[in-house]
């Protein structure tokens, strides 16, 4: 897995909120983690799964086809939405990446084609030359994709994934957050396959919470 030290540098350190979390369950013997005090999900109403992802992350590209053929299998009170994780200033870079495709209306578009030019034609998404020209290669305009990253709505979704990578204490990527109180790795699930099993069981256990509030 990808483990980079929890350490921020200059405005990506400032924009972390402090977040007092106690790991309740942890490690791979339990097979996921629960945080005493749940992160904020977007529609409470439903059973919230995350992934956290990197683009530079070559699990979370081997990730994707199961992703496809899992996704489509998730029960109509569930969603699943993308974080990219942050943990230092070149993960906040491919991270605006990220939030850029979306502010501009390409990210169904790009998302996987980005993973491909990284992992096969070895993009280096931190060499401006190269990055514009696949931006071009892809019909995407660089002045466009320039002011998208530098604008405050995308800043903003850039700083609020910093706070909730920290918050969800996850120290590699992919992993997966369950309703904002669960989360679950590979090395736990001790597969790829084995974390999505999990993740199911845990979406389970919540929508189990749920009928119980009823």
């Amino acid at each position: 897995m990808n483990k980079i030290r929890r350490s921020l540098i200059g405005a990506m350190a400032a924009a972390l909120a402090p977040v007092s979390l106690v790991r309740a369950q942890q490690g791979a013997a339990a097979g996921y983690t629960t945080l005493q005090n749940a992160l904020p999900v977007e529609n409470p109403a439903k059973v919230e799964i995350v992934e956290f992802f990197w683009y530079g992350c070559i699990h979370c590209y081997n990730l994707e086809p199961l992703l496809d053929a899992w996704l489509p299998k998730l029960p109509a009170d569930a969603y699943f939405r993308r974080i990219p994780a942050v943990f230092n200033e070149r993960w906040a870079h491919d991270a605006t990446i990220y939030y850029a495709f979306d502010a501009l209306g390409v990210l169904d578009k790009l998302h996987r084609a980005f993973f491909e030019a990284i992992h096969k034609d070895r993009l280096k998404t931190d060499n401006p030359a190269a990055l514009n020209e696949w931006l071009v290669k892809n019909g995407v305009e660089v002045t466009k994709f320039k002011a998208a990253m530098k604008s405050f709505g995308v800043q903003s979704k850039v700083k609020r994934a910093t706070q909730l990578t920290t918050g969800a204490q996850i120290d590699g990527t992919p992993a997966l957050m369950i309703q904002g109180r669960h989360t679950v790795s590979v090395d736990q699930g001790r597969s790829r396959e084995g974390m999505l099993a999990t993740a199911d069981t845990l979406a389970g256990m919540v929508r189990k919470s749920f009928a119980g509030k009823k």
